[in-house]
């Protein structure tokens, strides 16, 4: 799974309705491009690619008052709210992505409600926990990575990576049983995007000429 669909359908989510120079500037603003592949490239192919599978519906707007050249604004079909939940849901359980995916997928956590998060993070803990025993079938962590030779840290570090992915989850899902955040349902929902026209002071600044459409 790639994180740039998820991140891109979120973007367009909360709009409603945004062009693609909208969403390029609140991934800036997410930090997106410092942890995951939203390059500009990358978010422009995305939002054709979206709006070619159904997911996406592309608006030709007029020309800016200001003389600017038309834009094409998107918003989600239902078969791209779809796809958006789908991708969040999998970002949350999938234990064996990239850490961009699971990054995203903590960014929209509070798209769904709290008993769900908990519930697919729980999912979450239960496929680490089986996926160290398959490890563990043919690698004793007591014994130390020694006994296979220097092989034997790519399996040490599995274990540990495991060990670290599920305590963190189990510490993520008490802060959220306890109160934490705002989830869906809960009142107003959480907007992280930029307004029109507004500063992003996280910008890069790096021209594209995806800017322009």
């Amino acid at each position: 799974m790639s994180a740039i669909r998820l991140l891109v359908l979120a973007a367009v989510r909360q709009h409603g309705r945004a062009h693609g120079y909208q969403v390029r500037n609140d991934l800036e603003y997410w930090g997106a491009h410092e942890w995951s592949n939203a390059k500009p490239g990358s978010i422009y192919h995305a939002l054709k690619q979206l709006a070619k599978q159904g997911a996406l519906l592309a608006h030709e707007t007029a020309p800016s008052t200001a003389g600017g050249p038309p834009r094409t604004e998107y918003e989600l079909t239902d078969a791209g709210r779809e796809e958006y939940f789908r991708l969040l849901r999998t970002a949350l359980t999938s234990y064996d992505q990239q850490m961009d995916v699971l990054s995203a997928g903590l960014g929209c956590m509070v798209d769904l409600p709290r008993a769900e998060v908990v519930g697919l993070l729980r999912e979450r803990v239960r496929a680490i926990a089986a996926w160290r025993n398959e490890v563990t079938e043919n690698y004793v962590p007591e014994d130390g990575p020694e006994q296979l030779g220097h092989i034997g840290e790519i399996m040490n570090y599995w274990v540990h990576s495991a060990d670290a992915g599920a305590t963190w989850t189990e510490g993520l899902i008490t802060r959220i049983e306890g109160g934490a955040y705002a989830f869906a349902g809960e009142g107003e929902p959480f907007v992280g995007v930029l307004a029109e026209g507004q500063e992003n002071p996280y910008a890069t600044g790096i021209p594209d000429e995806g800017d322009r459409h």
